[in-house]
């Protein structure tokens, strides 16, 4: 197997890792149209990059972290329904770094890259930040789990018995800033936060316990990202959206099979 498919495979694998867990929470806490308006953001966050003269994915780390911070102060204030806020952010973000990215008069970017994953050519050093930042991230999941299962089932009773639920909020956004960055590579801006989604959405119906369904989601993402490689190799399709596919695929057939906490 020549060593651009294993880096793809490894690529996609320490992605799914992660994202299913977090996407478990994304799909608990009614939170998928948040990490679409983050992804619209990481645009920006290259464009940045470049004009900056810095590691594009730092640019998406530090525009994703401070579309966060602008969120939660935007929620406080409460002048605006949370999903309008959204729409704002998402849009105006995903624009202005289109914008931002048209007057690199002297640097050649491929949009459709950024927009929509290039597995196939992930480098050792795009595996070394994979895995970095989603151990990274795994990490600080696994530090907060408790706390935030119990502000995801009742975040009033969790305030009540003290826990910070807005720094809890906030720093669960940042995971997911920093798995979009470290995702950006593989499925795109536009189709990251189907990676968290589908494979939660699929093992959700087969999960008797919150881990589990985290465990099973995590599967569910490999399972994905070997389907979609595998097609993309065979019928020369793009590897991202195919990865996509598959999980759709996935979550389809898992809908026809009775669920096991029914």
């Amino acid at each position: 197997m020549d060593d651009f498919v294993l880096r793809a495979l490894a690529a996609g694998c320490g992605i799914a890792l992660v994202a299913g867990p977090l996407g478990s929470f994304v799909v608990w806490r009614r939170m998928a149209y948040f990490g679409d308006t983050l992804a619209h953001s990481a645009l920006l966050g290259v464009a940045l990059g470049f004009l900056l003269g810095v590691n594009p994915l730092i640019g998406v780390v530090g525009v994703c972290v401070a579309l966060a911070l602008a969120l939660v102060g935007l929620q406080r204030r409460r002048a605006l329904a949370t999903d309008t806020v959204l729409g704002i952010l998402s849009h105006s973000s995903l624009s202005l770094g289109l914008v931002a990215i048209a007057f690199l008069e002297t640097l050649r970017v491929d949009l459709v890259a950024y927009l929509f994953g290039d597995i196939l050519s992930v480098t050792t050093g795009d595996l070394a930040w994979i895995y970095t930042g989603g151990a990274a991230a795994l990490g600080g999941l696994l530090l907060l789990w408790r706390r935030l299962l119990a502000v995801t089932v009742d975040e009033d009773l969790a305030r009540v018995e003290g826990m910070p639920v807005e720094a809890l909020r906030l720093a669960f956004m940042l995971l997911i800033a920093l798995v979009i960055a470290a995702a950006m590579k593989i499925v795109g801006i536009l189709l990251i936060t189907s990676l968290l989604i589908i494979p939660a959405a699929a093992a959700r119906r087969f999960s008797r316990t919150p881990e589990a369904m985290a465990a099973l989601a995590s599967v569910f993402g490999i399972a994905a990202v070997l389907g979609g490689l595998l097609s993309s190799l065979n019928w020369d399709l793009p590897g991202g959206p195919s990865i996509v596919v598959a999980a759709a695929a996935l979550f389809l057939a898992s809908m026809m099979v009775p669920a096991a906490n029914r």
